[in-house]
């Protein structure tokens, strides 16, 4: 039924103009849309993120977007520390951490936050 429709990603957040700073300035995002205020369409390779005002947000405990970045994970985690960015360590089965990527089967992740707390990471494959 939805297998030849696309999906947008949905990130709730306490200030669109910090919002903002994050995906355009640290992650290099393009933003695509404004609607008034209340929320930011960003385009991401062939995908969206709407990047919308809530107050739930924040509240999320699980990863909310992936960027299957290839063999450039080492250099964009790199890239992203130089600008601030804290990665997130995990205690997960299976997986070693090498610096701020976890490696095992047969990949590699890492995860970091945006400023309110939405988990993103990127993976390899």
């Amino acid at each position: 039924m939805l297998e030849n429709s696309n999906a947008t990603a949905n990130l709730a957040v306490k200030d669109l103009e910090k919002a903002k700073a994050f995906y355009e300035g640290t992650l290099g995002l393009s933003q695509v849309d404004d609607m008034g205020g209340e929320l930011i369409v960003y385009k991401s390779g062939d995908t969206l993120i709407n990047v919308y005002h809530s107050q739930f947000a924040g509240t999320n405990k699980a990863t909310a977007v992936t960027w299957t970045v290839g063999d450039q994970i080492e250099p964009i985690v790199k890239s992203l520390r130089s600008k601030g960015v804290s990665f997130e360590h995990y205690d997960m089965p299976g997986l070693t951490l090498e610096g701020d990527i976890h490696v095992g089967y047969g990949m590699k992740v890492a995860w970091f936050r945006d400023p309110d707390g939405n988990i993103l990471n990127l993976v390899d494959k």
